[in-house]
């Protein structure tokens, strides 16, 4: 009989550490999926705002744009800055000016 109620609630705690474990699964899988939407891949950028590759690294390497997070190969920038840096280095450059001077007049370098 002891060993029938040991053998209970051994399956018992079993289940509750299973369950709470797909609970923080499940919760870490949303925070990710709210991180991935938030961010955007080189790949993403060329095809979004018809830029070259070289333009991305170029712009990487230069500070322009800043990598939040690598995975592999990918780089991932912030969606909302990518957005907004190539719409100042976009108007900044049609007025002539230099990538250094744009450089300077985003992020003070």
């Amino acid at each position: 009989m002891e060993i029938l109620v040991i053998s209970v609630i051994t399956i018992t705690i079993i289940i509750l550490i299973m369950n709470n474990f797909k609970r923080n699964k499940i919760n870490k899988t949303g925070n990710n999926n709210n991180k991935l939407n938030s961010v955007i891949s080189a790949k993403e950028i060329i095809d979004k705002y018809q830029i070259s590759y070289q333009t991305v690294n170029h712009y990487t390497d230069f500070g322009l744009l800043q990598v939040v997070f690598k995975k592999g190969n990918i780089r991932f920038y912030k969606k909302n800055q990518v957005k907004q840096r190539l719409a100042k280095i976009t108007k900044l450059a049609q007025e002539g000016y230099s990538l250094r001077l744009i450089r300077r007049k985003l992020i003070g370098l």
